[in-house]
């Protein structure tokens, strides 16, 4: 995600901070600074920063346990709403996206523990006073190890209450989502899931707005464009299973050969709008050039540089027997738009991400006309 910087490398997986999250942090130290002064201000995001190191473990938890099942992690991005979890590829079985989704939420019921058993430890002992203790309840505390404690407690447990609301995509909504699965099939789970996840986020919308609490509109948003484009993907995996890349890739590509030099590619680009180009050695591919390269070229070199020393020669290969959605999965674990279809150990083709977006348009076209045409069939009166 762009405009995100790494901060730290945790079981393999990469920490990023967006810089949006200095929002957050700034806002934490008003809110502190406001009540208590500079004590208040340091404070306040102090007590933000903790809260959000509680989110990263959240989504360690995810990460981890999507690591025990084989699926990459390919980083988490800390945002001032929350965090994010991004993984190279989608669960392959529901129970997978039960357990994953669950590690989360139980990691913050872990830390409510430690901290529940911190502070009732200080207060059997008589470090804390339990007066103050409740005083701290449910207020902006003062600056002191007891409010910390107190505040961190509640936070870990609105984090657990918040992520377990059935509100597709939120934790709850994919442990829904998964449940079903199970029951009635990985499609109706995700239309029933994403459905209700809307309906939910339109009722803490309103809610947000008539209380005058913004964020949680704002957060009400989110959850329903998350919903909604959870559920476009769910559609598009749905179509993309029933094709396979050997039955999607361009079997009249130009390629190019070691020897051709980029004035050869523009020219290709420009009278054939092929935007990827294999470049062969023995029937082989040794590297891909795209416009993107050529263009990059282009602007930092005005010389007719050979294709080879522009071309990428990391190419990710496939079996022609692989379906589209995996393929595009395996472009999102590797990072890269363009990979070789191979049979074998035969050489047949380039497929690019823009390959399998048209194939899906083509495919949910055939599906509307073939809906169409059961609703004509199904409203056309019998023949005696």
């Amino acid at each position: 995600m762009g405009w995100s910087f790494p901060v730290a490398r945790v079981a393999g997986i990469d920490i990023k901070i967006h810089i949006t999250f200095f929002l957050i942090v700034i806002l934490g130290a008003i809110g502190g600074g406001t009540v208590y002064g500079a004590a208040g201000a340091v404070f306040g995001a102090v007590l933000v920063l903790l809260l959000f190191l509680c989110v990263t473990l959240h989504e360690l938890g995810h990460g981890i346990a999507a690591r025990a099942f084989g699926i990459p992690v390919r980083e988490i991005i800390l945002l001032p709403l929350g965090g994010l979890a991004l993984l190279g590829r989608n669960p392959s079985k529901a129970w997978h996206e039960l357990v994953i989704a669950a590690a989360g939420p139980l990691v913050n019921v872990l830390i409510a523990g430690m901290l529940l058993l911190v502070t009732g430890t200080a207060l059997a002992f008589g470090v804390f006073d339990m007066d103050a203790l409740q005083m701290e309840a449910g207020a902006f505390p003062a600056p002191s190890l007891q409010g910390l404690l107190v505040w961190l407690l509640q936070a870990n447990i609105m984090l657990v209450l918040f992520n377990l609301i059935p509100a597709f995509p939120l934790d709850g909504g994919r442990i829904f989502r998964a449940t079903l699965a199970m029951l009635i099939g990985q499609r109706r789970a995700t239309r029933i899931a994403t459905l209700l996840g809307q309906g939910i986020a339109i009722l803490l919308g309103i809610f947000g707005i008539v209380s005058g609490n913004f964020l949680l509109a704002l957060v009400a948003v989110f959850i329903f464009l998350g919903a909604g484009q959870e559920n476009a993907e769910g559609q598009a995996r749905t179509m993309l299973v029933t094709m396979r890349v050997g039955d999607a890739y361009n079997r009249h590509a130009l390629t190019l050969q070691i020897g051709d030099r980029v004035s050869k590619v523009v020219d290709y680009i420009l009278t054939s709008y092929q935007p990827d180009f294999a470049v062969m050695q023995g029937g082989r591919p040794i590297g891909i050039v795209t416009r993107d390269d050529v263009l990059r070229a282009l602007a930092s070199d005005p010389r007719d540089l050979y294709v080879t020393g522009v071309m990428q020669r990391d190419i990710v290969q496939v079996p022609s027997s692989a379906t589209l959605d995996e393929v595009r999965q395996l472009m999102n674990e590797r990072s890269t738009r363009v990979v070789a279809v191979y049979e074998g150990d035969v050489y047949l083709g380039l497929v690019s991400i823009e390959d399998i977006a048209e194939a899906y348009a083509v495919l949910a076209f055939l599906q509307r006309q073939q809906e169409a045409r059961r609703m004509v069939e199904k409203a056309s009166p019998g023949e005696p």
